[in-house]
């Protein structure tokens, strides 16, 4: 990967953050493959949500660590899977309510093998065209149950 990525301890958990959080203390984040240029140009890998703990962990560590409204808990980004996503650089919106991270993907973002969670086309009557990429892995093997 070309893109210089933000180096791990770089950040403090005592940032305050200004930003717009949800009643529920959530911020959405959309996640987009590192594009090497001034402006973000790359593909949107996935959307996902924060809470102020896991937009700290992140900075600190440097991989994107998110908040799971299923789960009710913290998960690290590639923490079953290894796909991990190391923070190149980081965005705020105009209204301070919407953060875009750039990222270095390991392996695919999507937890169904794809690069990206948006591999899915839909035509203008709202029905899926055939998918015209092939999964990065197999997320059987990946994500076994047990």
């Amino acid at each position: 990967m070309t893109a210089k990525a933000i180096q791990q301890g770089s950040f403090s958990n005592s940032v305050e953050f200004d930003f717009k959080f949800t009643a529920d203390g959530l911020i959405p984040v959309i996640v987009q493959e590192a594009s090497g240029t001034e402006r973000p140009a790359g593909r949107v890998l996935m959307f996902a949500w924060m809470n102020r703990e896991s937009l700290a962990m992140t900075l600190d560590k440097g991989l994107m660590t998110y908040w799971s409204r299923s789960r009710s808990k913290l998960w690290l980004k590639g923490e079953s899977s290894g796909h991990t996503q190391r923070v190149v650089r980081w965005f705020v919106d105009c209204d301070k309510d919407v953060l875009l991270f750039e990222v270095e993907q390991e392996t695919g973002a999507c937890h169904t093998g794809y690069e990206s969670c948006f591999f899915q086309e839909m035509d203008r009557s709202a029905q899926q065209l055939p998918v015209r990429e092939e999964k990065m892995f197999d997320d059987g093997k990946v994500y076994q149950k047990g």
